[in-house]
């Protein structure tokens, strides 16, 4: 994708969420070929996922750091599975600090904008975006809100060094966190289906309400021809 492109596609997802329509469809019709296509297959985010883009794009600092110290939790369980030392209370409570920050901050901006997110459904898909392994989403252009992974469940799709001569203690641990991984899994997967099961509810109540809408404007022609 051109450059010019992706950054119209970044302003996209900093603009007001209920302009976010006219604006995606505006710059769709400047478009030609597969990046027309594109642009119009690019998905409006909710509530939770336009506040969090919003510091994303209006307070860097908050973000950066909320991302970095997710990182740092994932470095210090993996050196406490390896049987290093570290400090994952530390870590741990400094992260939940910059989250708290940075679902704050999305709450502020948000409520400028005259929208109310959940805060609970913010901090848990910062959560999940800084715990994450690998980006869930191009940054600043989130959709929906996420589920997070907890504790070792976080270390999801690392390959970890194992010491030279495993004790007793860390084999045990290992276990633990695969099976919590494991569980993270499952829930994600029926977290995925719960979400897209409200999605088709949704789709289908929406167009309930357009075919009542339009026999009630059918009824309302026939009945004006019959006026004198």
């Amino acid at each position: 994708m051109p450059a010019a492109l992706d950054t119209q596609i970044d302003d996209l997802y900093r603009q007001p969420l209920d302009e976010f329509i006219d604006a995606r469809t505006a710059l769709a019709k400047t478009l030609t070929g597969p990046d027309a296509q594109r642009v119009r297959k690019l998905v409006k985010p909710t509530v939770v996922p336009w506040a969090i883009n919003q510091v994303y794009w209006r307070a860097r600092p908050i973000f950066d750091a909320m991302m970095r110290s997710g990182a740092q939790v994932r470095k210090v369980q993996v050196a406490a599975l390896e049987g290093r030392n570290a400090d994952v209370r530390a870590a741990s409570d400094e992260h939940r600090h910059a989250v708290a920050d940075a679902v704050t901050e999305a709450v502020r901006l948000a409520n400028a904008a005259g929208l109310k997110p959940s805060p609970d459904a913010l901090m848990r898909t910062f959560e999940a975006l800084s715990l994450a392994p690998t980006p869930i989403e191009a940054p600043g252009r989130l959709t929906r809100p996420l589920q997070p992974s907890s504790g070792f469940e976080a270390l999801g799709g690392l390959r970890l060094k194992a010491p030279a001569v495993p004790s007793p203690a860390t084999t045990a641990a290992a276990k633990r966190a695969a099976k919590k991984q494991e569980e993270a899994r499952r829930k994600a997967e029926a977290a995925e289906k719960k979400h897209d099961a409200e999605i088709r509810r949704a789709e289908a109540a929406l167009q309930r309400a357009r075919e009542k809408m339009a026999k009630a404007e059918a009824l309302l022609r026939e009945t004006r021809k019959r006026e004198p």
